[in-house]
């Protein structure tokens, strides 16, 4: 018997841009997603300082898009021209084509784009490699405020020679 992979894994709603409303899930995507790849990290921040965070911060400067699964946000892109500041799809969500739509947003805005990403996240590095990241910089985490072990990643659109 061939089995069929679920309508659920390969087809979702468009992205939509982010209201301010939908922050305090934003916020609870990235926790989950953050520690969820990287349990090790230190936690230095709270619950209601995350959403501080992307509410002050990230809200005013970024574009936010998500993507919802049943009602609910699987998972969010936030980015500016030039950079991907945050990507992180729920954990019970990955690996379902989500993380992909969301970067293809940012992609299709610019022509070059930059993020970082930590060391130790295997899953970040093998995904934005595989969308045609390469690695412009390792370094030892001084410039963090986890003191971990990060990578700056770049891309760029290669485009077809012009005559």
């Amino acid at each position: 018997m061939i089995e069929t992979v679920p309508d659920s894994w390969t087809t979702f709603p468009c992205p939509r841009r982010a209201t301010i409303n939908d922050l305090p899930d934003i916020a609870e995507v990235h926790r989950l997603a953050f520690f969820g790849a990287m349990p090790g990290m230190p936690v230095l921040h709270t619950r209601a300082e995350d959403l501080n965070f992307y509410s002050t911060t990230v809200f005013a400067r970024s574009e936010i898009w998500l993507h919802e699964l049943t009602g609910a946000v699987a998972g969010f892109i936030a980015f500016h021209p030039g950079w991907v500041d945050h990507l992180y799809i729920h954990p019970q969500h990955q690996r379902r084509g989500l993380g992909s739509s969301l970067l293809a947003l940012a992609q299709a805005s610019s022509d070059s784009l930059s993020l970082w990403t930590f060391q130790c996240n295997a899953g970040a590095r093998c995904f934005y490699e595989k969308h045609g990241f390469s690695i412009e910089r390792e370094t030892d985490g001084t410039g963090n405020e986890e003191n971990q072990p990060d990578i700056l990643y770049h891309w760029e659109r290669h485009c077809a020679a012009r005559g």
